[in-house]
C-alpha cells in the first residue's frame, strides 16, 4: 500500500486535532480554525500547495492581526487576498462550509 504525501499530510492533521488540539483552550483568531484551513488546503490543492497556504495562514495567526473568516480559496494562489492577484476573492461575511469539508 502507497501512502501520498497529502493522505500522509492528511492523517497528521486529524491526529493533531483529536490529540493535541484539545489540550489547550480555544485561541485561534480565525475561522474556520488554522488546523481545519490545512486539512481543506492540503485536500484541495495537494500536500505542497496546501502546505504552503496553512504556513501563510499560521503566519498571519498572530496578536497583531484582527482575525475573522478567512476561507481557503478556491482557485489557488499565495497572494489570493491582494486584490492586485488574479484570484483575489473580497472577505466574506459568512464561511463557504461545504458538507464534505465539515464531515
Amino acid at each position: 500500500m502507497t501512502l501520498s504525501p497529502t493522505g500522509v499530510l492528511e492523517g497528521a492533521i486529524r491526529w493533531y486535532q483529536r490529540h493535541l488540539s484539545p489540550l489547550s483552550p480555544p485561541r485561534c483568531l480565525y475561522y474556520p480554525t488554522c488546523s481545519q484551513y490545512a486539512l481543506t488546503a492540503v485536500g484541495r490543492f495537494g500536500a505542497l500547495r496546501g502546505s504552503l497556504l496553512a504556513l501563510l495562514r499560521l503566519l498571519r495567526c498572530t496578536p497583531f492581526n484582527s482575525g475573522g473568516i478567512d476561507d481557503v480559496p478556491q482557485r489557488y494562489s499565495p497572494f489570493y487576498r491582494f486584490s492586485w492577484s488574479k484570484a483575489h476573492e473580497e472577505p466574506r461575511l459568512t464561511p463557504m462550509v461545504s458538507d464534505k469539508e465539515t464531515a
